[in-house]
C-alpha cells in the first residue's frame, strides 16, 4: 500500500516526544519518494541485558513503522560502546562489559528483535566494525569537536559534577562515539529514548562537520510499567518480558489499568491512530466494554511474540483459570528424586522454576501468594514429603506439577 507523505509523517510522529525537525523529515521523505531510495533509519542498542521487555520494544515498534513504509532499518548493536558503558542517567561510572558478555548479549538481542522486525529488511550492524579501526589521531580529532562546557550541559553529567561525583574521561567520549556512528552509517534518521536526546543531537552536529546532511532525530517516551507510575523495569517487577510464557504476557497486559491500556495501544499496537480512536469512542459511548478492548490488545501483543493460535489459547486459559477457577490445560511438569527427607517449600518453588530464589519464595508465602494442592500456605518454614505429586501455584499465573520419582 502506497502512503502519502502526510500519512507517513503522521505514522512517524505517533507517540514521539521530539521530532527534530519535521521540515527535514518531510524533505527526506520527498526525496526518497522521488528517487526510490529508502531512508536509512538507525537505532542503537548497547548489549547490556540479554532479555527485552515491552519498554524496549517501543523503539523497535517505531522502527517497524519506518520498515512498513519501505525504509531501511539499521539495527546497531553497540559492541564497542558496550565496553565503555553508557553514562546516560547514571549517578556514577558504569562498569563496562567484557567482550564475552557483549557477544553473548548481542546474539540474544538479534534473536529477539526479529519477533517484531522483518529480518530481510533489517541490517544488523556492530559499531566495532568502524570504531575499532579508528587511530589515536582519529579519536583526538573526534574529541576536539566538543568542549567540556558543552558536555556539562548534559543533565546527568551536570548533576554528578555539582555533587562532586567522579566523571571518567572516557564517559565524555560516549556521546561523541554514538554521534560518530551516524557519520559512519550515513544515517538519515536516528531514533532513541528521551534520555538519549543529547547523544542523538550529537549525531546531527558531527554529520555537519563531516560534510553530511544532518539526520532527523526522533525521541520516544520511556514506557510506564504495570504500576502506571515508574518506567517499565525488571528491577521494579513492573515489566512484561517478551520471552515470558504466552499466558504470562496475556495475563499481565490484561492487568493494566484502563488508562495505561491506551498508552500501550499508542506506543505498541499495530492499529492505526483512527482505529485506536474508534476504540476509545466505543468505550465512551458504551458500545464497547473496556475489558473487551484490553483483551484485543492482550491478544495482539501475545501473538506478536508467539502466534495467533497461541494467543487465543492464552485467552482461553485465562478465562478458565480466573473466571471459572479451573486449572490451565497445559502447565509445566518436572520430576524430582523421591526420598525419605522432606523438602523445604521455598526451595521446592525455586527448583520448580516458579521463583528465582528461596528469598523470593519466602516473601511470596508470607504474602499469601502460594498454594500447594490448591490450599493456601502461610508458613514459610513448611516442609513437604518428597513422594507422590504436588500441584504448586504462585500468584495468579504460575503453575507447576511436581512428580517425585
Amino acid at each position: 500500500m502506497r502512503h502519502t507523505i502526510e500519512e507517513q509523517v503522521a505514522l512517524i510522529e505517533r507517540g514521539t516526544v521530539d521530532l527534530i525537525s519535521k521540515e527535514d523529515l518531510v524533505a527526506k521523505l520527498k526525496r526518497s519518494e522521488a528517487t526510490g531510495k529508502p531512508l536509512r533509519v538507525k537505532a542503537g542498542f548497547d548489549p547490556t541485558a540479554p532479555d527485552l521487555h515491552l519498554g524496549h520494544t517501543v523503539l523497535i515498534q517505531k522502527l517497524k513503522h519506518f520498515q512498513d513504509l519501505g525504509h531501511q532499518i539499521l539495527f546497531l548493536i553497540g559492541d564497542f560502546t558496550g565496553m565503555i558503558g553508557d553514562p546516560t542517567g547514571k549517578s556514577e561510572t558504569r562498569k563496562p562489559l567484557t567482550r564475552e558478555q557483549v557477544t553473548a548479549n548481542a546474539e540474544t538481542y538479534k534473536e529477539q528483535i526479529f519477533k517484531i522486525l522483518d529480518p530481510d529488511r533489517t541490517e544488523v550492524v556492530f559499531n566495532s566494525a568502524w570504531l575499532g579501526e579508528l587511530s589515536s589521531h582519529d579519536f583526538i580529532k573526534l574529541a576536539s569537536q566538543l568542549t567540556v562546557a558543552r558536555m556539562l550541559e548534559r543533565e546527568d553529567f551536570k548533576v554528578r559534577f555539582e555533587n562532586q561525583r567522579p566523571i571518567a574521561i572516557h564517559e565524555f567520549m560516549y556521546p561523541l562515539i554514538q554521534g560518530y556512528d551516524s557519520v559512519a552509517l550515513e544515517a538519515d534518521v536516528e531514533i532513541g529514548g528521551t534520555d538519549q536526546r543529547f547523544n542523538l543531537l550529537m549525531g546531527r552536529d558531527l554529520q555537519r562537520t563531516w560534510g553530511q546532511e544532518p539526520q532527523v532525530v526522533l525521541t520516544l517516551p520511556l514506557l510506564e510499567g504495570l504500576d502506571g507510575v515508574n518506567k517499565m523495569s525488571k528491577s521494579l517487577g513492573n515489566y512484561i518480558g517478551i520471552t515470558e510464557p504466552a499466558d504470562d504476557i496475556y495475563g499481565k497486559v490484561l492487568s493494566a489499568s484502563d488508562d495505561l491500556m491506551f498508552r500501550y495501544y499508542e506506543l505498541l499496537s499495530d492499529l492505526s491512530s483512527e482505529e485506536i480512536a474508534a476504540l476509545k469512542e466505543g468505550i465512551d459511548n458504551g458500545s464497547l466494554h473496556p475489558k473487551a478492548v484490553k483483551q484485543q490488545l492482550a491478544r495482539e501483543l501475545t501473538a506478536r511474540f508467539y502466534d495467533q493460535e497461541t494467543a487465543q489459547r492464552a485467552e482461553e486459559n485465562f478465562e478458565r483459570v480466573f473466571k471459572q477457577g479451573e486449572l490451565p490445560d497445559e502447565m509445566p511438569e518436572i520430576e524430582l528424586p523421591a526420598g525419605p527427607e522432606p523438602v523445604w517449600l521455598p526451595k521446592l518453588l525455586a527448583d520448580a522454576g516458579l521463583v528465582k530464589s528461596n528469598g523470593e519464595a519466602r516473601r511470596l508465602v508470607k504474602q499469601n501468594a502460594v498454594t500447594v494442592n490448591e490450599e493456601k500456605v502461610i508458613d514459610d518454614t513448611l516442609t513437604l514429603p518428597a513422594t507422590g505429586e504436588l500441584l504448586l501455584k504462585v500468584g495468579k499465573r504460575r503453575f507447576c506439577r511436581v512428580r517425585f520419582v
